[in-house]
């Protein structure tokens, strides 16, 4: 399971005001803890700064975490400048997150996936808006995946996300990307695809509970990659269990692993 730490993102109370306040020992602290917990990107976003400011904001959180942590940023952006400016001071290969089926978006970030070789989070969403049921996710998802590769993006760079949306607002959201999943799986087994986990959960009490069990149903369903907070022990133990439940974790190795490091007592 490829793991994208989360937790350094603009809108989270906590992390905008180190953002703005350029807090480097907060982001450090943040980047040093996902990474020691098992992520293998860390998710960066500053856009609560502020359009104009966002390009030197997301540049200054990439080389912050890339000074503390050896490992690649997953560039989390609505805004193309700065997904721009943030890959010209990236040391190796990220993740563009996001690119959308949204033309005007599509055509600006295609050449920069080319050019520096990065990975791209595929978002299942249109200029028609967000997807509302499984049929949308797959015909928005497999036009996207279409659009992808015939503009010579390599298969395995391609990580699709259904768009997990909150269950608070509709309670098909869960189930329609599931079926999602499954769906693209079949269609596409070389396919990468992947959740934004905490997005399932938003609005509602005792959250954990929620994004613990979307986990292990997504995975089920044929679940690659997680945008998640990989400092919760308890999630992290069950992915691991999952694995070894769903036959990814030859002879249990991971697992049995984690278990002598005393990452899975008192989970």
């Amino acid at each position: 399971m490829l793991i994208i730490g989360e937790r350094i993102n603009s809108t989270r109370k906590t992390v905008a005001p180190a953002v703005k306040e350029r807090n480097t020992a907060f982001i450090e602290d943040e980047a040093r803890k996902q990474g020691e917990a098992g992520a293998h990107y860390i998710d960066c976003n500053g856009a609560t700064v502020g359009r104009e400011e966002e390009p030197e904001a997301l540049c200054w959180l990439v080389q912050t975490v890339q000074a503390c942590v050896n490992l690649p940023i997953s560039l989390d952006s609505p805004n193309p400048d700065a997904i721009e400016a943030a890959l010209k001071v990236h040391r190796g290969a990220p993740i563009i997150n996001s690119i959308t089926g949204e033309r005007e978006k599509l055509e600006r970030l295609l050449p920069l996936v080319r050019q520096y070789g990065a990975k791209v989070i595929a978002l299942c969403m249109d200029d028609e808006g967000m997807p509302k049921t499984g049929e949308d996710r797959i015909r928005i998802g497999l036009r996207l995946i279409d659009r992808l590769l015939s503009a010579g993006v390599p298969e395995e760079d391609v990580i699709l996300d259904p768009l997990l949306l909150p269950i608070s607002v509709d309670s098909q959201h869960g189930i329609s990307v599931l079926q999602a999943i499954a769906e693209f799986k079949r269609r596409c087994p070389n396919l990468k695809v992947s959740i934004g986990l905490t997005n399932v959960s938003y609005g509602l009490p005792e959250r954990r509970w929620l994004n613990r069990a979307t986990l292990i149903l997504a995975m089920g369903a044929g679940l690659d990659a997680v945008i998640c907070d990989p400092t919760d022990r308890d999630l992290m133990a069950m992915l691991l269990a999952a694995e070894a439940l769903l036959g990814k974790d030859e002879f249990c190795a991971r697992y049995l692993a984690a278990a002598r490091a005393g990452l899975l007592s008192g989970a």
